[in-house]
């Protein structure tokens, strides 16, 4: 019994040190530059928001993307044909990339960092759970299942779907993961692979709902971050911009329209129908400079802060920091550059 509690407490250590590996890294190698912007704001003091952070958002945006790119995989395949490192990989990759960027823009808060590091690490353990399964019993429950695919891989494959388009705008633990257990049980037939999937799934699922449940309680007494933010923008008019849905007009100033709008996916939208109609931002929360990422079938753009191959689309995505002032008539001339934009970090 000994040797075995000492080969368990080994084997525990070990996965804390290869879990917080990463962080020690970041920590040591991936130091931000030094720099600092000389940027005078235009908006006032109580509307700006850090700019560092339209760096750091990006590594929660990574894990939004790979519940896609996880979608886009197991809609016609399984979910052993996912590569759950590299998408582990490209978490921390591309963290230390905007970590070393951040200098000129505020660093790495250190208030900020528990969270990166906190949602990276879980990350990090979810998908080695999830690996070390499907690529064992998982991979043989579809030897056994055939080429054929059973009602619960199509299940799946749609909640995951639905799970990642969720993801878009509202945070993970307010999606409904004991109804997805319900539906699995529901839906189950007796064929091997859906036995199989209905207690794994369900499992995950029902590990998950209890997640949920713990983090939302967590942040049920804390300030809620700010769904909205104010920029000002020039080349449309205020009767233009008020014509958009949840788009509030403030002011017009010599300098543009100041206007406050939705932030996250609603906001990257918005952002890009203004461009092509030939509007242009002038500031954005406060801030000179914005990271928005694109796809393309090319896999080097020189620009890129870090570069990374999308599962399942067959094409890659570029991350790219750019002054806001030049942000318009980048995305006007994204298709000319065989570019599709994906999403713009807001702060």
């Amino acid at each position: 019994m000994k040797r075995f509690l000492k080969l368990g407490l080994g084997v525990l250590l070990l996965l804390v040190i290869g879990l917080l590996a990463p962080i020690g890294y970041t920590e040591l190698a991936c130091r931000p530059g030094d720099g600092g912007s000389d940027y005078s704001a235009i908006l006032p003091p109580d509307q700006h928001r850090p700019e560092g952070r339209t760096l750091l958002t990006y590594p929660e945006w990574h894990i939004v993307h790979a519940y896609d790119d996880y979608a886009k995989v197991i809609r016609t395949g399984d979910p052993h044909d996912y590569k759950y490192l590299p998408a582990i990989g490209g978490f921390w990759a591309s963290l230390c990339n905007l970590s070393k960027a951040s200098g000129p823009h505020g660093g790495f808060p250190s208030e900020f960092k528990s969270t990166v590091y906190t949602i990276g690490v879980s990350f990090t353990a979810e998908l080695l759970a999830k690996a070390l399964y499907e690529e064992t019993i998982g991979r043989g429950a579809t030897l056994i299942r055939g080429e054929a695919r059973a009602p619960l891989d199509e299940l799946t494959a749609q909640q995951a779907a639905e799970y990642a388009l969720f993801l878009r705008q509202v945070p993970w633990y307010q999606w409904d993961f004991t109804q997805d257990a319900a539906e699995i049980t529901a839906s189950a037939t007796t064929a091997f692979r859906d036995r199989e999937r209905r207690l794994a799934v369900g499992l995950e699922y029902k590990t998950k709902a209890a997640y949920a449940d713990l983090i939302a309680a967590a942040v049920a007494n804390m300030e809620p971050d700010a769904v909205r933010l104010q920029m000002i923008v020039t080349g449309l008019s205020a009767a233009d911009l008020a014509a958009f849905d949840d788009v509030d007009v403030i002011a017009t100033r010599p300098d543009g329209i100041r206007i406050e709008t939705p932030r996250y996916r609603a906001l990257t939208e918005l952002l890009l129908q203004w461009a092509k109609a030939g509007g242009n931002f002038v500031e954005i929360a406060g801030n000179d400079d914005i990271l928005f990422t694109v796809t393309s079938q090319v896999s080097d753009l020189d620009e890129a802060l870090y570069s990374f191959g999308r599962q399942g689309y067959d094409d890659t995505r570029h991350l790219i920091l750019l002054p806001v002032s030049e942000l318009a008539e980048a995305l006007r001339g994204l298709d000319e550059r065989g570019l599709t934009l994906e999403h713009i970090h807001d702060y």
